[in-house]
């Protein structure tokens, strides 16, 4: 939905949620998310490229003629936050300039420098907060429990499937997912795979080479790799699968383990990475394991393949622990109560 380009539903406008990115991503599909619930909040729009048509938004072009008075810019990429500071150092618009970090990994001289300069930062989780150069708040990425709901079906019937998602690349472990998939398949008969995700061109030959892993194994049609989806179908991803894996080596949330526990999928994720920790309940919702062991994520996998009952019990759980933890209108409410805070100091 577009807010009117005149008048007073524009210059109403408290928070602008930038995304300058038309490729597909967990970061625009966070603003997206989060941007619809929070417009029943706060008057909050997107502004930017390849965002979904039911996002509340006004194109970028409009921002310098928006009356003078003070606005959220909050910004959840580098380029996105350099453009707000500009505007606001240049006094093109009046500003306060909020960034959320996703990344564990060390900042940049130059990041630091843009980071030094918001108003206030967000984390993610601890291990974003402990890589800031500076003080922030910690509000955890939430998940739509209302878009990501288990499937009416008991999952009984077969074949069953197991399921990886995100990029297709090293650092995401999909290799480890694959090789222990085609160990454990043909003593499974009654059990496929699906990896679905982007391979961009540099990761090319890595994905060559699973699916020369896959043809070797003799498991083309059980094995299934599929291109990344729009998001309003990957609900519907996530409701075919038995079991989800995130064998990621490094993420600054795994907002796909959450969806998953949303949707009632009991799941098995590394452990020290991103917020996996937090988000799984060992032995209760899911497993953890160590990154890049094979043996050990099989056994897993195996634990989970052998026990219906098992399974039952985790998806249930994962469930109760999405909504109770993870729902995005604790995102939503903590975000604007942020933004409330600021546009009065």
């Amino acid at each position: 939905m577009t807010i009117r380009e005149t008048g007073r539903a524009v210059n109403s406008v408290d928070v602008i949620a930038p995304n300058l990115k038309r490729r597909l991503s967990g970061v625009t599909a966070t603003i997206a998310s989060l941007v619809v619930r929070q417009a029943g909040l706060i008057s909050i729009v997107a502004t930017g490229p390849g965002l979904p048509p039911n996002v509340p938004h006004f194109p970028l072009w409009r921002i310098p003629f928006l009356t003078r008075r003070l606005r959220i810019w909050h910004a959840r990429r580098n380029n996105d936050l350099l453009l707000g500071l500009l505007l606001k150092w240049l006094r093109i618009s009046n500003l306060k300039v909020v960034f959320t970090s996703a990344s564990p990994r060390p900042r940049t001289g130059w990041t630091r420098f843009l980071l030094r300069n918001c108003d206030e930062v967000v984390a993610t989780n601890q291990v974003n907060a402990d890589v800031m150069p500076r003080s922030c708040l910690i509000i955890p990425h939430g998940v739509d429990t209302e878009k990501f709901f288990p499937s009416e079906s008991t999952k009984t019937d077969e074949p069953f499937l197991i399921g990886c998602y995100g990029r297709i690349r090293p650092m995401k472990g999909t290799w480890e997912f694959v090789e222990a998939m085609c160990r454990i398949l043909p003593e499974h008969p009654n059990w496929s795979a699906v990896v679905i995700g982007r391979v961009l061109p540099r990761d090319n030959a890595y994905f060559d080479g699973l699916v020369a892993l896959v043809n070797g194994a003799g498991l083309a049609d059980r094995i299934r790799f599929i291109p990344e989806m729009p998001l309003q179908d990957m609900p519907a991803a996530y409701r075919k699968l038995s079991i989800y894996v995130a064998p990621s080596h490094l993420e600054g949330f795994g907002l796909t383990v959450a969806e998953a526990l949303a949707t009632g999928i009991p799941t098995i994720a590394t452990r020290g990475v991103g917020a996996f920790d937090e988000l799984i309940e060992e032995q209760k919702n899911g497993f953890l394991y160590s990154p890049g062991d094979v043996n050990e994520l099989e056994e897993k996998i195996r634990e989970l393949m052998d026990n219906t009952g098992l399974r039952k019990e985790m998806g249930q759980s994962a469930r109760s622990s999405a909504i109770e933890k993870m729902s995005l209108d604790i995102e939503a409410c903590e975000l604007v109560k942020m933004y409330k805070r600021l546009l009065t100091e």
